[in-house]
Formats: C-alpha cells, sequence, structure tokens
C-alpha cells in the first residue's frame, strides 16, 4: 500500500516528535515549579524552565537554517540564490535576537520560530520540500510556540 503524498513519513514524524521534548520540558517545569527546583540542582539550571526551552529554541534555529539550505539546493537561479539568502535569517535571528533576559528572548524566539514556519511555506510552495513538509512543521511549530509562551506568559 502506497502511503497518501501528504503522509509524514514515520521516521521524520518520530524524529521530529521527540526534538520536541526540550521545550516540553522546560514548559512543564516552568508550570510545576518544585519539578523545575529538582531540575536546577539535580542536573542544572539551564534544564529546566525557560533557560532549557530559550537555548534548545536557539540552536533548532539554527538547525533549521541548515536545513533550508539543503531545500535551496533543490532551486535554481535567482529562486537558489534567493533560498540560500533566506536560508540563514533563522540562524542570524537566534543568533542576534536571544541575547537579552529570558522574556525578551522567549519573544525572540516565539517570532523566530513563526517566521521560519513562512519560510518553510515558501520552499514548500517552490516544490523544494517533501510534500509532507507542512504538515509537520505546522505540528512542531504549533508546539514550540505555545511550549515558548508558557515560558514568557506563564
Amino acid at each position: 500500500m502506497v502511503p497518501a503524498m501528504n503522509t509524514i513519513p514515520r521516521a521524520p514524524l518520530v524524529l521530529g516528535l521527540a526534538g520536541l521534548l526540550p521545550f516540553l520540558w522546560g514548559a512543564v517545569t516552568v508550570v510545576l515549579p518544585d519539578l523545575g527546583l529538582w531540575t536546577a540542582q539535580t542536573i542544572g539550571p539551564r534544564f529546566a524552565g525557560p533557560y532549557v526551552m530559550l537555548f534548545y529554541g536557539a540552536v533548532i534555529l539554527s538547525f533549521m537554517s541548515g536545513v533550508l539550505w539543503g531545500f535551496a539546493a533543490q532551486l535554481s537561479g535567482a529562486r537558489a540564490t534567493s533560498g540560500y539568502i533566506l536560508s540563514v535569517l533563522p540562524a542570524l535571528w537566534a543568533f542576534f535576537m536571544t541575547g537579552g533576559g529570558p522574556t525578551s528572548a522567549g519573544i525572540s524566539l516565539i517570532t523566530g520560530f513563526v517566521g521560519l514556519l513562512g519560510l518553510d511555506w515558501l520552499f514548500w510552495h517552490h516544490g523544494a520540500t517533501p510534500p509532507w513538509w507542512m504538515r509537520l512543521r505546522v505540528l512542531l511549530t504549533t508546539v514550540v510556540v505555545i511550549c515558548l509562551a508558557i515560558g514568557v506568559f506563564a
């Protein structure tokens, strides 16, 4: 049986969902401060509350720049050039916009992930991604933004 073209293959889905764990853990340790305190004392403060989400979020935006670079390689001519230029924006955003305190960094990451979703759509629209790409990216981005919002606004 051939899967539908928009069905997310198991490996990208499982790995994408696993990649949400630091965001989910960060949100849970914000909502449950005792768990956050235990985590900070046991593993270290960088692995609790908004801090795990902020550090990991910057890493993921940088990682996604590499993914978009790979998609730009699927394009040609002016679209490829534009794609390469656009592909570095998430990493630059993470580098320049997350240096403030946890609130401003969290808001910047939320903005960065929403902007990344727009770039995902653009590459998908130009046929540089797998057909299922936007289904995966909308799912993952929604969870990431909710978790970051918990870190910022809770």
